[in-house]
């Protein structure tokens, strides 16, 4: 394990870890904009798939956070990479938000709405656009074998009244229909941070993962071979731990408390 004060890339988490809904957490302005006064770099790697980077951008900026195109390793983005890595498949049905789909045929992955008879891939994301339909397809093109492939396995998306079933919930509820169970793309699998570590050049023993779930955050960090921090802000509890195989390097209650340890060690 490397010492906080040698991380100078942070592998940011977004929901329920700089922010929740449309509230960012007290203390993550300052914290970031002390990553970048320190030299270091951060990039937000975030599972949800239901909107494109451009939306996060947005979204960021209404909280007074400035970001651009290249601040942001989403599930789409790792979703993309792997099918490009692999021999193509003919048709792709994407089971997800219009943006989930803009996004897949934007990088020229075939992709349709529709139910058709060439179609060889179940593609699913975070879908806030759900409708009886896509389940519907979605059984009937799982029984015809084709491959399931899902952008992440969290249960929930925190919101400020609670939580809502995320990816992994309807991808539960596709294989209690049909028997079949998806692949995996975005954390907890490590190609979002090995991407990122791809990107910038940093080395892993100068990067940290942060964020709020430990089976998909920071079993990502752990699956990259990179150290993490757990924040007690979002879905995740000191509670988890005893029965999580993913173990984090560091524990703080938020943001706020990891920014205030790391610019204390560095004062030193």
């Amino acid at each position: 394990m490397t010492e906080l004060t040698q991380k100078r890339l942070f592998l940011l988490d977004m929901d329920g870890t700089i922010y929740l809904d449309h509230s960012l957490f007290p203390g993550a302005l300052p914290f970031l904009n002390a990553i970048r006064a320190a030299g270091g770099r951060y990039l937000f790697l975030t599972n949800n798939s239901s909107r494109s980077v451009d939306a996060y951008i947005a979204k960021l900026d209404r909280m007074g956070i400035s970001s651009a195109r290249e601040d942001f390793l989403t599930s789409v983005d790792a979703l993309i990479a792997n099918l490009k890595g692999r021999p193509p498949y003919h048709k792709c049905y994407a089971f997800g938000t219009r943006t989930f789909r803009q996004q897949l045929a934007e990088a020229d992955i075939p992709v349709t709405s529709r139910l058709e008879d060439d179609i060889d891939c179940l593609l699913v994301g975070f879908d806030t656009e759900l409708t009886f339909q896509k389940l519907e397809d979605a059984c009937i093109l799982l029984n015809r074998g084709a491959d399931f492939i899902a952008t992440n396995p969290d249960w929930v998306c925190p919101t400020w009244y609670g939580s809502v079933p995320d990816c992994g919930s309807v991808c539960d509820m596709l294989h209690r229909a049909t028997g079949r169970r998806p692949r995996f793309i975005g954390k907890p699998q490590p190609a979002m941070a090995l991407l990122a570590l791809e990107r910038t050049g940093f080395a892993p023993e100068e990067a940290v993962m942060v964020g709020d779930r430990l089976y998909t955050d920071i079993a990502c960090g752990v699956n990259a071979g990179i150290d993490t921090v757990f924040v007690l802000s979002g879905e995740g509890t000191l509670a988890d731990l005893e029965a999580s195989e993913a173990k984090p390097t560091w524990i703080f209650d938020d943001i706020a408390a990891l920014h205030r340890t790391w610019e204390k060690e560095n004062m030193v």
